[in-house]
């Protein structure tokens, strides 16, 4: 009789951050394992993800960390600056300081999204009440008691409850039992009445709470004055960041004394290097935990009392408009921050208080304000149960709760009841725990401690295998999506991206599916989110891959971020020589860009490699033949295509190799009929058809054919027809190319290709190969701004944009500019290194031609005679013929 599995039940009580952060990861890593689960959030709030702090809709109330590294996941850094780019804020950089609000509607969204994808695996239900008390069942569960009489039992619980009520024990008692005094300004409505008038207010507390209200209560005719016993208002953060440091020797295994002693040294040395104490104290970040807990209790009482203020002023920043918000209302005089303490508040006749200062001023109020924050004791009706039954203990310091890696510890010092927690809870055992990069940390982890138990072993069964005979991590059906997939790529047909996207929507949790996913991305612009599938990935890797599957997303993972992406290709081919998916991306042909510095001969290396893992299958003869034509061994190269395309007549690699050999040997009639041939015929479904119909147009532009360049041009690879990367590679350059060579009147349609394409790849590309394509179609253009931009991202890329690239945007800008020597000059230089782009003889051709073009519009008849020669020793041409001809002289 079959088992059936038992689903299992996680309780998150509060849906602020820190329970829309867990449930968001709960939810990912259970359906990548296949876990069934069942989640419930309970909290009374109407929408999950804002809690208290994002809340505010004032859109003046900023975060206190910038977008780049407010991310939910602590894997994938870019994720909210991806989102607010596709919610309105295109411009938006990891340097900028989002609105609170709209942070919230981020982890609404995107805990929505994570919800979405879990269906089937996952079921979540929110109940909108409040949890007040738990205790433990017979059976090892627990049970929470709801505020509207209900009950939930639960396998486990996760206490996201956020920080503690501020206590007011600051206030005399006649201000708390006044009308006029605000003790939990973030409540809805508690600032309705201070909002209205010109009265002064008086904000208790100078921290980022105080800024964010008297920005909000700041208006003409009222002051608002702020208190604390250290009068310190946050530090704002940097415009610009300064640099980056690490830390300073000597931080371990030391006193409170010491410590203090190296961390002022450190910053002191932060200040000389790079004129600001930012660096310093931001590179402590990583080790603060490890340094609390090296102190004794005394020694965290001593700091506390002794630089809690400091730190918190300088570690916990304002944004920078904020602090130009609260700089703007200091010097208008419309903000007072004093130094001291409330001793007595008395009632004056008009209803405004009297509150006297330890420094013996009295301040005439309409409102006092509690922005003192939380408290240190957890006394919500929820802790206050688990504290009085010994469930749960107070933490070091009175403050928050004692946990064991986030889960609670009892009045024994045990791990007794399933409860869990995150977030300010853990701030006596961690200090630095409540903000967002913490938080999504302890969330990840908490879901890998919930689910651990309940993913069943591997069960030692065969595994489904590639086209190639390579095991895979996966189920059956997602492994022959994945070879659909895998064999669309090799043959260069369509629906590649769709067959590896039907793989991870059957199997979340196969690595190998998102890695092919990224790399369409990255290299094919196919609609995928490159860095997301690249994290999925990453994190699939780590739960469920063998070594071959983990090195292909290492080496994808290198290629996206730039990061010895080739190197870790060469290196992955030596240890597993029949990934084919590896050889296609490793080889430059039609797919993919290859690897950038492969020679010939290295590149034949690699063939020869992988050859017995092959045993003569058509794809890989499709290769050798592409690379042979490379060399100039152009009948041996269409043998070998021939050969190919006897056993796989839709083999796109083989007729990319053809195509070669008949533009190379001149062969420019046979080489338009056959191809264009086959492109009406077995080449319909090739996913990268426009590329050769760009082929059929270099045949015609060579044959001097101008109408029938452009009946090509408008049938074939017109931006509609033709989008994304190959309208930049292909119709650009074509439409330069005609220009160049008189064969184009009138305008040049480059707009549409520019539009087509996007900023983002003209002016940042992701290869050199992309890169110098995007270097032509602005030329082509005149975009003098953006080729210079292109040159400044170049400049700071990888080292082929920084040596080839880079010079050659500075040589298209002199020829804009009709410097046509500079242009000839620069142009020139570059033909020997050109083929570090990559990319084929044929598609760096175009700078050859421009360079014949800044010659001839110098004057340089003679050299441009020399390189017409050359041209026409290589291949005949009757375009080439033609322009030889016209030369003066």
């Amino acid at each position: 009789m079959t088992q059936v599995r038992k689903r299992h039940t996680v309780a998150i009580v509060g849906a602020g951050a820190a329970g829309a952060l867990t449930a968001v990861q709960l939810c990912e890593t259970a359906t990548r394992r296949r876990t069934p689960l069942d989640v419930v959030l309970v909290d009374p709030a109407p929408e999950a993800g804002r809690g208290t702090a994002y809340a505010t809709p004032d859109p003046r109330h900023r975060l206190n960390v910038p977008a780049g590294n407010m991310s939910a996941y602590p894997d994938e850094p870019g994720h909210f600056t991806r989102w607010l780019c596709r919610h309105g804020e295109a411009s938006v950089t990891a340097a900028d300081f989002a609105t609170r609000y709209r942070y919230g509607a981020y982890l609404a969204d995107t805990l929505g999204q994570a919800v979405v994808r879990a269906h089937g695996t996952v079921a979540v239900r929110r109940l909108r009440t409040r949890a007040e008390s738990c205790t433990g069942t017979p059976d090892g569960r627990v049970e929470l008691r709801l505020a509207d009489g209900g009950q939930l039992t639960a396998d486990a619980a996760v206490l996201a409850t956020g920080p503690a009520g501020a206590t007011a024990a600051w206030a005399p008692p006649a201000l708390r039992d006044s009308p006029r005094f605000v003790g939990e300004p973030w409540a809805p409505g508690a600032l309705d009445g201070a909002r209205e008038g010109t009265d002064d207010v008086l904000l208790v507390g100078t921290g980022l709470t105080a800024v964010d209200l008297a920005l909000t209560l700041d208006r003409p005719g009222r002051t608002v004055h702020a208190l604390s016993r250290s009068g310190l208002l946050p530090q704002p953060h940097a415009l610009r960041p300064a640099g980056v440091m690490t830390a300073p020797d000597g931080l371990d295994d030391t006193s409170l004394g010491r410590l203090r002693r190296a961390v002022y040294r450190h910053l002191s040395r932060s200040v000389r290097t790079h004129g600001d104490w930012r660096p310093g104290l931001d590179s402590l970040r990583p080790h603060t935990v490890r340094l609390w807990r090296s102190l004794t209790p005394e020694e965290r009482e001593e700091f506390l009392a002794r630089e809690g203020a400091l730190w918190n002023t300088h570690r916990h920043r304002m944004a920078p408009a904020t602090a130009e918000h609260v700089s703007r209302a200091r010097t208008a005089r419309r903000l007072h921050v004093h130094t001291g303490t409330v001793v007595r508040a008395t009632a004056n006749e008009d209803g405004t208080l009297a509150v006297e200062l330890s420094g013996g001023r009295t301040l005439r109020v309409g409102w006092v304000v509690d922005c003192t924050g939380p408290g240190r004791r957890l006394d919500d009706p929820l802790w206050a149960s688990l504290l009085a039954s010994g469930a749960a203990v107070h933490g070091p310091l009175g403050m928050g709760a004692a946990t064991r890696d986030g889960r609670l510890l009892d009045a024994h010092g045990r791990t007794g009841l399933p409860l869990f927690t995150l977030g300010f809870p853990r701030r006596g055992e961690l200090w630095e725990t409540t903000a967002i990069p913490e938080i999504r940390v302890q969330a990840a982890e908490l879901a890998q401690q919930l689910l651990a138990p309940l993913t069943p072993k591997p069960r030692a069964s065969r595994r489904p295998v590639d086209g190639h005979g390579l095991a895979l991590t996966t189920h059956a059906e997602a492994a022959a999506a994945y070879r659909t997939g895998l064999d669309r790529v090799l043959r260069v047909r369509s629906g590649a991206e769709d067959a590896f996207a039907r793989s991870v929507a059957l199997d979340p949790g196969f690595a190998l599916g998102h890695a092919a996913l990224a790399l369409l991305g990255h290299e094919c612009s196919a609609a995928v989110d490159v860095p997301r599938a690249l994290a999925d990935a990453q994190r699939c890797a780590r739960e469920r891959a063998d070594e071959r599957e983990r090195s292909f997303v290492d080496v994808i993972s290198r290629r996206v971020t730039g990061d010895d992406g080739d190197e870790a290709l060469v290196r992955h081919l030596g240890e597993h020589p029949g990934d084919a998916l590896a050889l296609a991306a490793a080889v430059p042909t039609i797919a993919f860009s290859g690897v950038s510095d492969l020679q010939d001969d290295e590149a034949l290396g690699l063939l020869e490699l992988t050859s017995p893992a092959y045993d003569g299958h058509w794809f890989h003869t499709s290769l050798l033949a592409f690379l042979r034509q490379g060399q100039g061994r152009l009948h041996e190269a269409g043998e070998l295509a021939h050969r190919a395309l006897a056993v796989e007549p839709a083999s796109g690699h083989a007729v990319h190799a053809l195509a070669h050999v008949h533009y190379e040997s001149g062969a420019h009639e046979a080489g338009r009929d056959w191809l264009d041939r086959w492109v009406s015929g077995r080449g319909r479904g090739a996913v990268h058809r426009a590329h050769f119909s760009w082929h059929i147009a270099l045949h015609e532009l060579a044959l001097d054919d101008p109408a029938a360049v452009r009946r090509r041009w408008f049938a074939q690879l017109a931006p509609g027809r033709v989008t994304g990367m190959r309208a930049l590679v292909d119709s650009g350059s074509l439409l330069w190319r005609a220009r160049l060579s008189d064969s184009w009147q009138g305008e040049l349609p480059t707009a549409d290709v520019l539009d087509s394409v996007g900023r983002e790849v003209l002016e940042r590309p992701a290869t050199a190969f992309t890169a110098l394509h995007a270097a032509v179609a602005l030329t082509a253009a005149g975009d003098l701004a953006a080729l210079r931009r292109l040159r400044d991202h170049a400049a700071g890329a990888d080292p082929v944009q920084r040596e080839v690239v880079a010079p050659l945007c500075e040589a298209f800008a002199a020829l804009v500019e009709e410097r046509f020597k500079e242009a000839a000059r620069g142009l020139d230089a570059l033909l020997p290194v050109l083929r570090r782009v990559g990319g084929s003889a044929a598609q760096r051709e175009v700078v050859e031609e421009t360079l014949l073009y800044a010659l001839v519009a110098d004057g340089r008849c003679e050299a441009a005679r020399r390189l017409l020669d050359a041209r026409l020793d290589r291949k005949p041409a009757p375009r080439d013929r033609r322009l030889l001809a016209a030369l003066p002289g």
